[in-house]
């Protein structure tokens, strides 16, 4: 409705949505001094191509940040282009991807219950996607062909 009435926005909505907040997190301060000096104090790490050393906690935070902020980019505008559930379905897929990397990155065991997930977001995705509606109308084109 919004979209409809004012243009299709996401940069703004973005903004909106993360600077709101910003204040809330004075509540935080203390803490988030307390843990940015913890990661400012963390042993010193080799930027590769730049020569220098940078605490490595640091680093890994930039490339958090970096990382969340491509990827909550293409979020907003996957908003404006898809419709919610399609948004939903590749947040979904998004997370279970991350998730499999974390199991595979920290060599956790891939339990039954991992097992289970994995086929119900596949089956899930698969459902939606209709795949099996397109593979049918493949084949019934397929046989038309052959009969003509």
């Amino acid at each position: 409705v919004i979209y409809g009435t004012y243009g299709k926005h996401p940069k703004e909505a973005m903004f909106y949505l993360h600077a709101l907040p910003l204040p809330g997190f004075l509540l935080l301060a203390p803490d988030i001094y307390n843990h940015i000096m913890i990661a400012i104090n963390s042993a010193p790490l080799q930027v590769p191509f730049l020569n220098i050393q940078a605490p490595c906690m640091m680093l890994y935070l930039l490339g958090n940040v970096i990382t969340q902020y491509i990827c909550i980019s293409a979020v907003f505008v996957l908003t404006t282009e898809c419709a919610s559930l399609t948004v939903t379905l590749v947040v979904t897929l998004r997370k279970f991807l991350s998730l499999l990397f974390s199991i595979w990155f920290f060599q956790n065991p891939f339990t039954p219950l991992h097992w289970l997930g994995s086929i119900l977001v596949f089956g899930g995705t698969i459902l939606f996607s209709d795949i099996p509606g397109l593979l049918r109308s493949q084949r019934e084109a397929a046989l038309k062909k052959k009969s003509s």
